[in-house]
């Protein structure tokens, strides 16, 4: 059986290729709440960068939160640091031209993923497979991982600005667990830049007096380097963390069954908040069985409804879940976009990845995982304190009924339908 030290010791890249997380000692971690605590830490940590920043983002929006964030990646690249950002085509799509102005001339390069900039993009299946990662590694000794969007907490983008802000978190860690999340943010940015860039410097290299010389520099620009090593003292944080990522690739369930892993083991209680939850029948059995042996499993999700289709799918599965005696709670602040558990007392995740089928079966998503009694009580009292602010469900919406049924058989259809235009099959 592979272990951790297994993993360190070998190939840099070698955790990609195992089916189980692994986690990594000697790590830093900080919970970050909200854009107020995030995007403070993320511009200090440019704004020492020396060597390199990496960023991928579904959305990086146009407003001042981002502009600040867009400014320090200028700096950073204007003194000479190498600047690469990676952008999600549909989540950045309205706000693109304006982040190309604020890094123009910088020396940053910005990729697009699956970009849509002309109207047969939009009919394209793979469109449906969207770059949903929030990272960001800087020298390769810092990251940041999380659900957190380039945009302002106070900003929704389709029902504009609120007094409250968005209910959200990130991590930011030191450590062995980064070298992971460098490699993946490498290799997103440079899978972009290819199928972005490629057919059209391929032609100018076959047009060109020297296309020997053109090829050797692009593929400086575009290779893969090993990560730098942790930052120094590494070696005394205690913290044991694993980066878990979603892909199309090799890891395609990997979150899924970090998910169910845990809660399988849970012995007194499983803590989820997520804004877009619609989980397939293996999640939903785990999280029944636990409730049915004793553990208390409470959900906080959606109580201001972003989208309408999104709720609908999470409340027509309340009845099935109050019945096994699963808790159930909406977030009445503001609106919720966080992504966590908290898993007994040590086990806790945060990330980009809901538990809905886009995020578990399409997406590109990234957790970490974190085993820490001292992060896990956090973002555990993190939970206990949005639960204030909440009302709890007692009686689901639609109970067994015409409506129930009408309900459970229009979500089930129309998540059904977008999986097979995404290319998929089987049952969710």
């Amino acid at each position: 059986m592979n272990t951790a030290s297994d993993v360190r010791s070998a190939h840099p890249a070698a955790w990609y290729a195992l089916p189980q997380p692994q986690y990594l000692g000697g790590n830093d971690t900080q919970l970050l709440r909200g854009g107020d605590e995030y995007f403070p830490a993320l511009i200090a940590r440019i704004d020492r960068a020396t060597h390199e920043v990496w960023l991928a983002t579904y959305i990086f929006h146009h407003d001042t939160a981002a502009e600040a964030v867009a400014a320090a990646l200028a700096r950073a690249a204007r003194r000479g640091v190498r600047v690469r950002v990676v952008v999600d085509g549909f989540g950045t799509h309205k706000a693109l031209p304006q982040l190309q102005r604020w890094l123009d001339g910088s020396g940053a390069s910005l990729v697009i993923f699956r970009p849509l900039e002309r109207w047969w993009n939009w009919l394209q299946p793979g469109q449906l497979r969207r770059l949903h990662t929030k990272l960001c590694v800087v020298d390769g000794s810092f990251g940041f991982v999380g659900g957190i969007n380039i945009i302002d907490d106070r900003n929704d983008l389709n029902h504009g600005l609120s007094e409250a802000p968005r209910l959200d978190f990130a991590v930011s860690l030191a450590g062995p667990v980064v070298a992971p999340i460098e490699q993946t943010v490498r290799a997103m940015w440079t899978r972009a830049a290819f199928g972005h860039d490629w057919r059209a410097e391929v032609a100018s290299m076959a047009r060109s007096a020297e296309p020997l010389t053109q090829a050797r520099r692009l593929l400086r620009r575009l290779r893969i380097l090993p990560a730098l090593p942790p930052a120094e003292g590494a070696e005394g944080r205690p913290v044991r963390a694993a980066f878990v990522v979603r892909d199309n690739l090799r890891q395609r369930r990997s979150i899924e069954r970090a998910y169910i892993e845990a809660i399988r083991g849970a012995a007194r209680r499983v803590d989820i908040v997520c804004p877009y939850f619609y989980p397939g029948r293996a999640f939903r059995r785990t999280l029944i069985r636990a409730a049915r042996r004793g553990v208390r499993v409470r959900l906080l999700l959606q109580g201001k409804l972003d989208y309408r289709m999104a709720g609908l799918a999470a409340r027509v599965l309340y009845d099935e879940l109050l019945a096994e005696g699963v808790q159930i709670y909406e977030y009445q602040a503001a609106f919720l976009h966080a992504k966590a558990a908290v898993i007994d007392d040590e086990w806790a995740t945060v990330g980009s990845s809901n538990i809905d089928p886009l995020s578990l079966l399409l997406n590109l998503e990234a957790n970490v995982a974190i085993h820490d009694e001292g992060f896990a009580g956090e973002l555990l009292h993190a939970f206990e304190t949005a639960l204030t602010q909440s009302q709890q469900i007692t009686v689901a919406p639609y109970q067994k009924g015409a409506w129930a049924v009408l309900g459970r058989g229009f979500v089930a259809w129309a998540a059904h339908w977008y999986l097979r235009m995404a290319g998929l099959s089987g049952r969710y």
